[in-house]
């Protein structure tokens, strides 16, 4: 991630949950889901085709020199939102209210074209990814208490590494793919937060989730990244 980013991840958080004086949350609501199993992060369908930069319902980073090179697209079967960073890194958060002890199942769609050359969470200055989504549990103060699980597609680090970012105390990276073997297609993840939460923390989690980020970057090793990110889901088991 951005150099600036990672140290000042609390202020994405307070950005984001609108915790204490920096108060700047995105207000919008999960899309209302059909089955009530299941809560919509987001699924673009309500995003319009070749809409640029910040997407609708969500809010950009507060650090940093982010580009927002991202398009609402017609893809996944039907709409995504396509990432691309050149020797930069760009952040967007939507403020959700979700209970991971009742839908503790987080699901999502995306396709990697281009990982960062070099890039490896587990190292300060190659912490880039090609694919991100960070799930943000509140807790005050925001700086230095909250806590983030990144599901990453790193370019190094192999798949199934846990690690906690060097840049930050309150980021622990979950590698979920690595390298380039499985790279321009469409992929389906589900992990189990709370399940995550427990083995990362010790402990269940105290707190909902507060918001979740959509993510990528290439500014640490100064290259190029690509991504698409389809719908973001929380669903019971």
């Amino acid at each position: 991630m951005l150099v600036e980013g990672r140290r000042t991840i609390g202020r994405l958080v307070g950005l984001a949950l609108g915790l204490g004086a920096a108060l700047m949350a995105v207000t919008a609501a999960p899309a209302p889901a059909a089955d009530p199993s299941v809560i919509v992060v987001e699924d673009w369908s309500r995003q319009p085709v070749g809409k640029t930069g910040i997407p609708e319902g969500w809010k950009g980073q507060n650090w940093g020199s982010p580009k927002y090179d991202f398009t609402v697209i017609t893809e996944s079967p039907t709409r995504a939102l396509h990432l691309k960073s050149r020797d930069e890194g760009s952040t967007v958060s939507k403020e959700v209210k979700v209970d991971v002890k009742r839908y503790p199942i987080l699901q999502w769609r995306w396709k990697v074209v281009t990982l960062p050359k070099g890039g490896d969470s587990r190292k300060k200055d190659a912490d880039d990814q090609g694919g991100q989504i960070y799930v943000t549990f509140p807790r005050f103060p925001s700086a230095v208490r909250s806590r983030v699980i990144g599901y990453v597609w790193d370019t190094t680090a192999p798949a199934g590494t846990v690690v906690r970012s060097e840049k930050t105390g309150t980021v622990t990276y979950v590698i979920v793919r690595s390298g380039e073997a499985e790279t321009g297609r469409w992929l389906t993840e589900t992990r189990n937060v709370r399940e995550d939460y427990k083995r990362i923390y010790g402990e269940e989690p105290g707190e909902e989730v507060g918001a979740v980020s959509v993510a990528i970057d290439s500014n640490d090793t100064h290259s190029a990244a690509e991504a698409y990110i389809g719908e973001i889901v929380f669903r019971t088991p």
